[in-house]
């Protein structure tokens, strides 16, 4: 079994120092590293944020989070390159760009996408420039190429090798003016997990990501795709969401097996937590999820 290794990548540049970036010693604190048995590659610290919003690609930090973006994918690629298996703690959901530059130097890899939001806003439909409303764009190619073209490397995923799953943002997202997700991504919203069942779901979702020409494939998880009612710790909020039960079907699911190469973490914001019983619970997720490394592989 690759030897799991968390690596804090507490990155606000695609959002806002709101606290997310706080999310790695919350786990920490929580008992998730010392539960896991897991080791620990480092931290990799971001520059300082700029509010101003840059005027040649409408986001804000675009310089940073380039930057950013390749010295996360070092971090990474140097645990994929021992043999480990990458826990990545944000931080927002722009580390996603780090994460899969990373794969992108070894070849065709995918994507599970499991978020509350679809993150495909292009800049000129993002309100405030933000890329963690982005990136799923982004990595798929569209947007500016200063974040898009990654090294030359560009896109980093190809549209057929990505399952967004649990997402409920449509009516918003389409309101805002987002552009539409594209037909050869594979999408299941969260009336369709919940049609399927979460299980059935997420099972569907491998056998997709696993049947094509990649690699393996990453496993990003924003905590909002969790039910706002039990995971109120997140700065954009929406009505609904998967249940703690389903979200461990899907994680046990997704990480069994030797397919899934690495996984993220990323919205959970403790202030919003002042007692930690939701960073407690969502260790007891995460632990729950991961643990089918540990019998699967």
């Amino acid at each position: 079994m690759r030897e799991l290794t968390v690596i804090e990548a507490p990155s606000v540049l695609g959002l806002r120092p709101s606290g997310v970036q706080d999310l790695p010693e919350a786990l920490r604190v929580a008992g998730l590293h010392d539960r896991l048995g897991a080791a620990v590659a480092g931290r990799v610290e971001p520059a300082g944020y700029d509010p101003r919003r840059d005027a040649g690609t409408g986001v804000l930090n675009p310089v940073g989070i380039a930057r950013y973006s390749v010295e996360l994918a070092d971090a990474v690629g140097g645990v994929l390159d021992q043999g480990g298996f990458p826990l990545v703690l944000g931080g927002d959901c722009s580390i996603l760009l780090g994460n899969l530059l990373a794969l992108r130097r070894r070849g065709r890899y995918g994507l599970l996408f499991l978020d509350g939001h679809t993150d495909f806003y292009q800049p000129s439909a993002e309100p405030t420039g933000e890329v963690a409303s982005m990136e799923l764009a982004l990595v798929t190619g569209r947007g500016p190429s200063l974040l898009t073209d990654l090294e030359g490397r560009g896109p980093l995923l190809r549209d057929e090798d990505v399952v967004a799953l649990g997402f409920r943002d449509t009516e918003e997202s389409t309101a805002a003016g987002m552009q539409p997700l594209p037909p050869g991504l594979h999408a299941l919203d969260l009336d369709a997990v919940r049609a399927l069942g979460a299980g059935t779901a997420a099972r569907q979702a491998v056998e997709r990501l696993s049947s094509g020409g990649s690699g393996g494939y990453w496993v990003h998880l924003d905590v909002d795709v969790l039910d706002d009612a039990v995971m109120p710790a997140v700065d954009y909020r929406i009505p609904g969401g998967l249940t703690w039960t389903e979200l461990e079907d899907v994680l046990r699911t997704a990480l069994a097996g030797d397919r899934a190469v690495g996984f993220d973490v990323t919205i959970f914001n403790p202030r919003l937590d002042p007692d930690g019983s939701i960073a407690a619970r969502l260790t007891e997720c995460l632990c729950s999820g991961l643990s089918a490394r540990r019998t699967d592989q």
